[in-house]
C-alpha cells in the first residue's frame, strides 16, 4: 500500500518531469528562443517610444516597461497553460496524463513551472533592452519586497492557468478563441502601459479583480514608489493576490478531478473533437 510519502515523491518527480521537457525544448531551437524573447518586446518599446516623442513624464516609461515584462507572464498563462491540455488532446497524448498514476495537478505545476523558467528569460531581454536601450530609472526599492510581489503574482496567475486549462478543456475548440478573445480586454483591463487609475471608477473595479493587475500596481509601487500612482496598497494587493491563488487552486483542483472522472466513466473526454 503506498503511503503518503511514497505518493509526495511521484508526483515531485512528475512536476520535475514536466518541467525539464518544457525547459530543453524551449533551449533545444536558439534561433526560436532569440525570436521569442525579443518580438513580445516590441509592443513596449513602440509605447517607450511614443511616450518619448510626446515628452511624457520618465516614469511613464517605466510604466510601459514593466508592464510590457509581465505581458510575456500572461501570454504564457494562456497559451502554454490555459490551452496546452486541449493541444495535448488534439496530439493524442491527454489519455496519458489521464492513465498516469500522479496527480494532474503535478503535471500542470510542472508545465507552470518550466512554462515560467523559459519566460523569465525572455522578461530578462526585455528589461535589459529598457535599461541599456532607453535607460529606463528606477526608484530606490527593496529587493525582498520586489521577489514577494513577483512570486505571489507568479502564483496567482498560474492558478489561475490552471483554472483556465480545465475549462478550455471542457468546452474543446473554443479555447483557442477564448484565448484570442482574452488576450487584448485583459491588455487594457490591467493597465499594462499606463496606470489602472485613468479607467475610472468602473475601471478600476473591473481592473481589482484581475491577478494581473494587482500583480502589475504592486510591481510598479515597489519599484516606482508614489509616482506609480497606485490602485491600492501594496499590502492590500499583496493580500488580495494570496486569496487568488488559494481560490484559483481549489477551483481548479476540482474542476480537473472532476473532469479525470468524467474521462473515467464517459471514455469520450480524451477523444479528439468531443
Amino acid at each position: 500500500m503506498s503511503t503518503f510519502a511514497d505518493s509526495l515523491a511521484l508526483n515531485r518527480r512528475a512536476l520535475v518531469a514536466r518541467a525539464y521537457v518544457r525547459v530543453v525544448g524551449a533551449f533545444r531551437s536558439p534561433e526560436q528562443l532569440v525570436a521569442d524573447a525579443i518580438f513580445p518586446n516590441l509592443g513596449m518599446i513602440a509605447f517607450v517610444m511614443l511616450y518619448r516623442a510626446l515628452g511624457a513624464p520618465k516614469v511613464y516609461e517605466s510604466m510601459a516597461v514593466i508592464g510590457g515584462v509581465l505581458t510575456t507572464y500572461w501570454l504564457n498563462v494562456l497559451w502554454g497553460m490555459g490551452a496546452q491540455f486541449y493541444w495535448e488532446k488534439q496530439q493524442g497524448q491527454l489519455q496519458l496524463y489521464f492513465a498516469a498514476p500522479c496527480s494532474i495537478m503535478a503535471i500542470l505545476g510542472g508545465m507552470a513551472i518550466g512554462g515560467l523558467a523559459s519566460t523569465i528569460i525572455r522578461s530578462m531581454v526585455g528589461v535589459l533592452m529598457a535599461i541599456f536601450l532607453f535607460h529606463i530609472g528606477l526608484a530606490r526599492f527593496a529587493w525582498g519586497d520586489l521577489a514577494l510581489v513577483f512570486l505571489l503574482t507568479m502564483l496567482a496567475l498560474y492558478a489561475l492557468g490552471m483554472t483556465l486549462s480545465s475549462l478550455f478543456l471542457m468546452y474543446g475548440r473554443e479555447a483557442w478563441h477564448t484565448c484570442n478573445a482574452l488576450t487584448e480586454p485583459v491588455y487594457f483591463l490591467s493597465g499594462l502601459y499606463f496606470p489602472v487609475r485613468v479607467l475610472g471608477l468602473l475601471g478600476q473595479v473591473a481592473a481589482a479583480i484581475l491577478p494581473l493587475s494587482l500583480g502589475l500596481d504592486a510591481m510598479r509601487q515597489v519599484l516606482l514608489g508614489a509616482a506609480a500612482q497606485g490602485l491600492l496598497p501594496v499590502r492590500t494587493e499583496l493580500a488580495a493576490l494570496a486569496a487568488f491563488s488559494v481560490i484559483f487552486l481549489f477551483v481548479a483542483r476540482f474542476a480537473l478531478t472532476h473532469l479525470e472522472h468524467m474521462a473515467k466513466r464517459e471514455g469520450k473526454l480524451t477523444q479528439r473533437w468531443q
